[in-house]
Parts: C-alpha cells; structure tokens; sequence
C-alpha cells in the first residue's frame, strides 16, 4: 500500500507539473479543466485499487507449504500492485523487455557433450566474492532455464543472476542447443517434453559441487520443460526445489490463445519467425530428415512444431507431440517443493488451463495467481526498471528455501 500511495503521489505531481508550466489559458485555465482531471485521477485510482490491485491466489496441496512461504516468502500473500500505467496483459508483455534494465553480468561459458555426441552451452556466473558464502564448494546453486528462443543474456535472466548475487549464490544458465552462439554438433535442437538434456546438465551441475544445495528456475518454456522433468523424475533429484514463471501448462489452450487475431500479430508470428531463424542457422544439419523449405513457410508456432520440432523428436502426429510437452499432466508427481507464479491474464497460458485441482492433491506444489501481469511481465511501480514482483517471488523463495528448506 506504502509502495501505491508513493507512486500516486508521483502521478499527482507530474500532473500538476504539467498543467503549472503547459495549461495557462482558457478552458483549463478557469480551473474547470483542472477539476475534470482531478477528478478522472481519483476516479481512477478508486478503479485501480478496487478492481486492479488484488492479493495473488495461494494454492497449495499441503498446508506446510502453506504456511512455510507466509513465514519466509510473503511477498505471495501481498497484495500486487501492477504499474498504474500499464496493467494490461499484452502491454505488460511487450514493455518488459523494453523498459527493464539490463544488469551487467560477466559469464564464464562452458560446452559440456551430450550422450548423442552433441554439445551444451552453459553461462556460468560464479559470484567468486560472495560473503556470505566464501567456499565454493558449499555455496547455494541455481540453474537458470530462459524461454522458447532465450539465452543467458534475456533480461528476466540477468535480473536473476543479479538477485542471487546479493544472497551470495551461485547461477548457472542452461542454453538449449543451437540458440548461443554455440556449433549445433548433431541434426537435433530441443523441445519441452524431451528432458534429457536438462539431466544430462544438473547431474554434471550436481557433480561439480555435491555439498552445495540446488536449486532450479524455469521461465515460459523453461519452466514447462523444468515442470516435465520433476514430473518423470519425482522426489530422486538432486535439485532442493524449484520456481517456474509463466508456465504454459497446456500446449493446446496455449496454441488456441495464441492463435486468436490480436495475439497473432503481436507474438505468435514473431516468435515463429525467431524459431525459424534459430534452426536456418542449421540448416544444413536438417536437410536430410526434414523438409526445411515447408518449416520455413511456417506462419504459427503450432505449424513451426507440426512441421519441425515434432518431427525432429518422433512424435507421430502434434498432437502427440503437445500432449506430452503439457506438464499439467505430470504435475501430481513432483516429488520437491516447486512455486510457480502465473498471471491469469497470460494470453501465452490461459487461466483455465491453470491445473488448480491437480496442484491441490500434491503437498510439494504451490500455485500463485495474478489477476494481471501478463506473460514475464509482472511489472509494478511508476517507472519499473530495476525490479518486477516476479523478481521478487524468486529472490525471496529461493532464500527461503536455502535458509528455512529443513523445516518442509
């Protein structure tokens, strides 16, 4: 509320501002104009904060859970005040990425070989001054997993990277192949069903540091693919515990939003178009199995999955393909404790596919649901630059599993 009435008073000032030194003559200056936007202000603000600014829905399987993240993570039990400004789910998804800063972050890459012959790329940010923990070999480790085409170098990413810095923790991105800038070794790429290159990196993760404790962080597809492994996997994973954003738990509500007019022209074709861009740098890896000129003509990214990705993974038809890639289906098997934060306005990840009912039989599962905040969006403040309360769910669960984990 503290956080609300500041940036109101902000807005009230520039308004003010604005009508000192522009609006001096005439219909304002008889103060009748003064009054109409005094007036739209309040109105307004009544508006925002009783139809806007709303606490999330905590939905747990398990009343621990519950009650371990009021006590140690209770920015998901406080009330979430969008930007006053920008609310909406399309317009928070596309000014994220714009209006965000970019924390300057120094890597140090690795390439780790896969079983099949392939390569991985991993963007390593060590945090070798941290304080709080000086041995590298115990220090806290978090694997970060970005988006459908994202790297290490996504700003929701670098924002991670900079957060886990000021708890002393260490952070590990996994780049899906052939997206950083690495060689693509063999005619394969990734998707979100199959895990085994995302085993392949926290085994290698795991071995380099066994007494550190674990963590994972998955965004958009990272998550679905971070949410497909727990699921196969269950509780015999080295990971402590996991947060996933903006997860689409059903590929085929995801798809059908997507593919509605507006969401069409403002992500669908793009993203096709950057899936594309992707595997053409490859192109001569694929000509043998796929027919590359058909993906290349692809205008959705349901017909970029029907035409490449479920071809390149052997899934007789797409929609064998999306209903294995769905982690709804594999949510009741989580075996450790994972948060996942959603908006219910996501139009990448509708709200009735949210799997509100299968989240409460599980006891390591707990949901968090916006009314707004879109797709990575989540911005909040006047002008949000430096930090998003998706940034703050993860700061504070992470720390809280580090430090108060024992008691689950």
């Amino acid at each position: 509320m503290q956080r609300l009435a500041m940036d109101l008073r902000m807005l009230s000032r520039e308004i003010s501002l604005y009508l000192e030194h522009q609006v001096r003559v005439g219909f304002f200056g008889s103060g009748v104009g003064l009054s109409l936007i005094l007036g739209f202000s309040v109105a307004y603000a009544c508006y925002y904060l009783s139809s806007i600014a709303k606490k999330p829905q905590l939905v747990t399987g398990g009343e621990s859970f519950s009650r371990f993240l009021q006590d140690h993570c209770p920015v998901v039990t406080e009330t979430y005040y969008p930007t006053v400004w920008c609310w909406e789910s399309r317009g928070q998804t596309l000014l994220r990425p714009f209006i965000t800063s970019k924390p300057l972050v120094q890597y140090r890459n690795e390439l780790i070989k896969t079983a099949d012959g392939g390569q991985i790329s991993l963007d390593w940010f060590d945090n070798d001054r941290s304080k709080c923990y000086m041995d590298a070999s115990t220090r806290p480790t978090i694997l970060l997993l970005p988006g459908l085409t994202g790297t290490s170098k996504e700003s929701y990413i670098l924002h991670m990277i900079h957060l886990s810095e000021e708890l002393g923790y260490r952070c590990v991105v996994f780049n899906n192949r052939g997206v950083a800038g690495e060689n693509l070794l063999t005619p394969r790429t990734y998707c979100c069903s199959n895990t085994e290159d995302l085993e392949t990196v926290i085994q290698h993760v795991h071995s380099l540091y066994p007494s550190a404790p674990f963590l994972a962080a998955g965004v958009s597809m990272g998550g679905m693919l971070l949410l497909n492994y727990l699921g196969k996997i269950g509780p015999k994973t080295p990971l402590k515990a996991a947060a996933t954003f903006s997860v689409g738990w059903n590929t085929f509500a995801c798809s059908e939003s997507l593919e509605k007019p507006l969401n069409w022209l403002l992500f669908n074709y793009y993203l096709t178009t950057c899936l594309q861009s992707s595997v053409n740098k490859h192109r001569h890896m694929f000509v043998k199995q796929i027919d590359m000129d058909h993906v290349m003509k692809a205008k959705s990214i349901r017909e970029f999955d029907k035409r490449f990705t479920s071809v390149m993974f052997g899934y007789r038809t797409i929609d064998d393909y999306y209903t294995d890639a769905s982690p709804n289906r594999r949510l009741k098997s989580v075996g450790i404790p994972v948060l996942c934060l959603n908006s219910v306005d996501d139009v990448f990840s509708p709200s009735h596919a949210i799997p509100i009912e299968t989240a409460k039989q599980n006891p390591n599962v707990a949901l968090v649901l916006t009314s707004y905040g879109g797709h990575i969006g989540f911005l909040e403040g006047l002008w949000p630059r430096q930090s998003t309360y998706m940034d703050r769910v993860f700061k504070q669960f992470v720390q809280a599993m580090v430090e108060h984990g024992h008691e689950l």
